[in-house]
């Protein structure tokens, strides 16, 4: 198992960073309303579209990302179009009929299909059968990260052997060096595999992070890592200081990206977790400001069937209490390790 955490970083490589397209200008929430997992200026016209049963706008969303070559945005798209999709089948089926070529629309029944299969207790048996949807997903545009990022994904909950998941990961990366999306995928497998294992989690989280762009996600991964080991409660203890190393690398990622804007909000939701933790009131006060009326799913559907009434508990606490007050109650609860292991099996989970 060591061989497998030596040799996933061996494949990271500098990359081109892409420029972002151009994203709209839009009227945000109020500073002191709060919105859960609310979509941005691109998305939304394209979820208001298929409300009315319409595809078209989706479609011309992700052929966008694919021209930009934006794999972060095109990923989180897919995710967010599945999500519709699992209530309104018919709309993607609608999609799928009159498009069955296009790469965004294989890409958003790939997801469906895990999405779909994950909170069964059968979750590994009816992954290999979406094996298939995988594989055209990933030949419909072979410089598309996003196919193999769900790879990834299948290959945690399948159970994949280590070896297998090496191939797919080798290939991830080489169509996408610092792609996040891959490289949590990535973490939460090792997880999987090696529960409790933080130690050698944190290594890969920090190497890799080590390896991208100041502006890059993957400057968050090291947060991603403490926020398993702190939700996790087992394996050997990891040192304060790497934790707070880990934290200090996503405040400084933080402070690069918009604030209070949708785009960043998970990882910034996620840090606030990871901070209040560590018990570094002020830092999680200021990434309070930065969030704004962004509040996203996770990490607080691990704590409370209310996240976004969690969120908002969290935020009344700290802009009324003193400072050092701990949110009493907020922080704990039946969350789910990064591996999956505890609370209910979410289709988002994963």
């Amino acid at each position: 198992m060591v061989v497998t955490m030596a040799l996933l970083p061996s494949f990271i490589r500098p990359t081109r960073m892409t420029k972002r397209f151009a994203r709209p200008a839009g009227r945000p929430p109020a500073r002191d309303e709060a919105v859960l997992d609310a979509p941005d200026e691109l998305l939304s016209p394209a979820l208001v579209a298929a409300g009315r049963g319409e595809y078209a706008t989706a479609a011309g969303l992700l052929a966008a990302t694919r021209a930009a070559a934006e794999w972060e945005w095109r990923d989180r798209y897919v995710r967010r179009l599945a999500a519709f999709a699992r209530s309104r089948t018919e709309w993607y089926e609608e999609w799928l009929g009159a498009a069955p070529d296009d790469p965004g629309a294989l890409l958003v029944g790939t997801q469906l299909a895990v999405d779909r299969a994950w909170p069964s207790p059968a979750r590994a048996e009816l992954l290999r059968e979406v094996s298939p949807l995988i594989t055209a997903a990933a030949r419909a545009d072979g410089l598309d990260p996003v196919p193999w990022r769900i790879a990834l994904d299948h290959a945690r909950g399948s159970r994949a052997g280590h070896r297998y998941f090496e191939e797919l990961w080798e290939a991830a990366v080489r169509r996408a060096p610092h792609h996040y999306g891959c490289h949590v995928a990535a973490l939460r497998y090792l997880a999987a595999s090696w529960h409790g294992s933080h130690r050698e989690c944190f290594d890969f989280a920090d190497r890799a992070a080590q390896d991208a762009p100041a502006d890059s996600l993957v400057q968050a991964l090291p947060a991603r890592a403490a926020f398993g080991y702190l939700t996790d409660g087992c394996g050997p203890a990891v040192p304060r200081a790497r934790l707070d190393a880990a934290a200090d690398r996503a405040i400084e990622l933080s402070g690069r990206l918009p604030a209070a804007d949708p785009a960043p909000a998970e990882v910034r939701n996620k840090l606030l977790y990871v901070l209040l933790r560590l018990e570094r009131w002020e830092d999680a006060r200021v990434q309070l400001r930065l969030i704004g009326p962004y509040a996203t799913s996770f990490p607080w559907d691990r704590f409370s069937d209310d996240p976004l009434g969690h969120f908002l508990r969290l935020r009344e606490h700290l802009e009324t209490a003193g400072p050092g007050a701990a949110p009493a109650g907020l922080l704990t609860g039946p969350p789910e390790s990064l591996d999956g292991r505890r609370g209910h099996a979410r289709a988002a989970d994963h």
